[in-house]
């Protein structure tokens, strides 16, 4: 048999995660509020993979609350995820997720998933099992330039359509402009909140490959006023300027 995979949050795009993994024949150990961790990890101690798919706001707390053997095994795939917010963790696997799974729906890919860690093959097998396809990366570098334009993508479509509405291929195609505005604000928080540098044109043309691969998406989630506020409480904190972000929030 092979080795099991514990996941820890069993919602919706833990759900497709787990479909996958059963297919590719390891048995799944879910977490979830209710489990004592400490407990599944004395009956699992040695899992292939501890696979993290709480939201983002959880994330910090479930990782504080990790039993030592399992610490070298861990995956994440929160949004808004950048190596930051894992300092403690010294080779998770990491995978940017470009899919959705809504409530009745099965999953709907947007782009391949770029993965990277000791268990990125293993996430490729498994989500290749359902026709999700995953695309393994070769170093840190690449994984952080992915990660960015994960970040990139979520919070100018969200935070542009505040005010604009509609969907991404009608953001750039009616606002272009002002989307490159949002945009040029979010590249320099990720600057900052990374310590790097990068070619500002080849993360917009990741992007635009993104909204490429669904045009139709909505650009204004529920959780965008929410996205608005960090990304102001973390310009606050660096002492970053984003104009057209705080004026968007001044107007909202």
């Amino acid at each position: 048999m092979k080795q099991p995979v514990v996941l820890i949050g069993v919602g919706e795009m833990g759900s497709v995660f787990a479909r996958g993994l059963l297919r590719l024949g390891h048995p799944v150990y879910p977490v979830t509020r209710d489990t004592d961790m400490d407990a599944l990890a004395r009956q699992v101690p040695e899992p292939a993979m501890v696979l993290v798919s709480v939201g983002e706001a959880a994330l910090q707390d479930v990782l504080d609350g990790i039993p030592a053997a399992w610490r070298n095994r861990l995956a994440l795939l929160q949004n808004e995820l950048l190596p930051a917010d894992f300092p403690q963790l010294e080779q998770p696997t990491v995978i940017s997720v470009w899919f959705e799974k809504k409530p009745g729906q099965d999953a709907k890919v947007i782009i391949p998933s770029p993965a990277h860690g000791p268990n990125a093959c293993l996430l490729h097998g498994a989500l290749g099992t359902i026709g999700i396809p995953v695309k393994v990366l070769a170093s840190d570098t690449e994984l952080l330039f992915e990660l960015v334009v994960k970040n990139l993508y979520i919070l100018t479509s969200n935070i542009a359509g505040l005010r604009t509405g509609g969907t991404v291929s009608e953001l750039w195609r009616d606002h272009q402009d002002f989307a490159r505005q949002v945009a040029t604000d979010v590249i320099t928080l990720q600057e900052a909140m990374t310590g790097q540098c990068f070619v500002h044109e080849q993360l917009i043309a990741a992007m635009l490959t993104a909204f490429a691969g669904d045009p139709d998406h909505k650009c204004m989630g529920r959780s965008a006023p929410a996205r608005l506020a960090r990304a102001i409480e973390h310009a606050e904190r660096l002492g970053i300027a984003v104009p057209t972000l705080r004026e968007i929030a001044a107007a909202s």
